[in-house]
């Protein structure tokens, strides 16, 4: 008997496609949908948000419809990611960077713009993607979040909080001690291999969010080199019981 399924299947991966079932115990943004329905997430913190590509994941995949915070600290990308915020009552966006201190800094632009951070770029990052390369600085406010917390009147109790600071997520979390009390649900950015410079391990991180009470609960593949198909970093989400 002729299998129709695998031969549909065989021959779009030849062509670059897949069709995968959209299941929680088998696809990443499912599985991601049944733990903020779990989980009962009623405000998503979205911290390194470019242009909003997260955003729209939530939107359009995730089919998730509370609030949303963004922040992002570049300029042009905060432009964009403004006026998608505006034509949407229960998302709001702030040009500013989190980190571990109230500040005015400086970020590196990369050519491809979300690979922007406040950390030197390593080799092995930037031969992994040639289009990475810094191009530029600009200026920008940091502010921690335990202070945006009380600036915001932030007050819901299941959020969750995702950071894609480009291996500035160890200082996100360090300006954020207090307020991890609301936050039950992180995902954020962990490297296998080093990216950037002082960026913390994949091993140390899960070590800091182990010792803060959370739980790894999925892994989601990241970015990856192109040329040998390692994968370079992975999106870790935790949640405390």
């Amino acid at each position: 008997m002729i299998n129709f399924r695998k031969i549909l299947k065989s021959a779009l991966r030849n062509k670059g496609f897949d069709i995968s079932r959209y299941s929680s115990t088998t696809h990443p943004l499912a599985r991601r949908k049944k733990l903020i329905e779990t989980y009962d997430i009623n405000l998503v913190l979205d911290v390194g948000a470019n242009i909003g590509q997260y955003v729209k994941e939530m939107r359009s995949d995730i089919h998730y419809s509370k609030e949303i915070i963004s922040f992002e600290p570049l300029k042009k990308e905060f432009e964009i990611l403004n006026s998608k915020a505006a034509i949407d009552d229960k998302w709001l966006a702030y040009n500013w960077a989190l980190g571990d201190s109230d500040e005015k800094s400086e970020i590196n632009i990369a050519g491809n713009s979300y690979s922007s951070s406040l950390l030197s770029m390593l080799d092995s990052h930037e031969n992994s993607a040639p289009e990475s390369k810094y191009v530029g600085k600009e200026t920008i406010e940091v502010r921690t979040l335990d202070k945006l917390m009380e600036e915001l009147s932030i007050t819901a109790k299941n959020i969750y909080l995702k950071i894609d600071t480009q291996g500035f997520e160890s200082r996100v979390i360090k300006g954020a001690e207090q307020s991890l009390e609301l936050i039950n649900t992180l995902q954020l950015e962990m490297s296998l291999v080093q990216l950037y410079e002082d960026e913390l391990s994949f091993q140390d991180m899960y070590s800091l969010l182990l010792s803060k009470g959370y739980t790894l609960v999925a892994i989601e593949p990241g970015f990856s080199d192109a040329q040998t198909g390692q994968l370079l970093q992975v999106d870790g989400i935790f949640h405390r019981y």
